[in-house]
């Protein structure tokens, strides 16, 4: 059974994901301000956080970095914040997911469930040594990619780029950290590097470049690599 931290200073929507998780066996405990949290993230440690950003007495973001001091416990952000750069600075803060408020209460708990497999470890393995998807297979060791058979080149920055979005599988990856991951901490801004070498990505291994499956784009704000 996991455990769940609700953070969230409106009743309604504190009692309505009470409900639903506990009605699928999840045990939750739940907080109204950010000092509430954090203290119950501390004394409970809860599976996975559902987060608001807009708190009475601190900003959520706050709350991310204070959790993410100590824990790498997955933290799904639940706001009515609708611009990009705030749904960014949660990322970069440390949040895993950013769902907008109003929501449905069927894609939250999906997500939820995401979060909560990847949080769970893999046996034997410290970290994903091979993942396979239908249309190619990533060899984190051995830095190679192969595709019917066949190894597929790719140049060292587009390697860099797909070994960050692989080694997140499942969650979104803020354009920034991608950025400053793949290119350096002078680049944050750059948004047109990763268009052009996503492009290439998708071309070289989705099955319909137009349409990727596996390498999808969050408007505004990342990536996400979906094995």
């Amino acid at each position: 059974m996991h455990r769940v931290l609700v953070v969230d200073d409106e009743p309604q929507i504190v009692r309505a994901l009470v409900i639903n998780l506990r009605a699928r066996k999840y045990e939750v405990d739940a907080a109204y301000d950010g000092a509430s949290a954090l203290r119950l993230a501390a004394d409970r440690h809860p599976d996975v956080v559902i987060l608001d950003l807009g708190l009475p007495d601190m900003d959520g973001v706050d709350v991310i970095r204070g959790i993410r001091g100590w824990t790498r416990v997955p933290i799904l952000v639940l706001s009515a914040r609708h611009s990009s750069d705030e749904k960014v600075e949660a990322l970069d803060a440390g949040a895993d997911d950013y769902v907008t408020k109003p929501f449905g209460m069927d894609e939250l708990l999906a997500r939820l469930r995401a979060a909560v497999r990847r949080a769970e470890p893999t046996p034997g393995a410290e970290s994903p040594g091979t993942v396979t998807t239908d249309a190619f297979t990533v060899d984190l060791a051995a830095k190679k990619v192969n595709r019917s058979g066949k190894d597929v080149r790719l140049t060292p920055t587009e390697w860099h780029l797909l070994e960050v979005l692989v080694r997140n599988a499942g969650r979104l990856v803020s354009q920034k950290q991608l950025l400053k991951e793949v290119w350096g901490p002078s680049y944050g801004t750059e948004t047109n590097y990763l268009r052009v070498y996503m492009a290439q990505l998708r071309r070289k291994l989705e099955t319909d470049p137009a349409h990727p499956r596996h390498f999808v784009t969050e408007p505004g704000m990342g990536y996400r690599f979906e094995p």
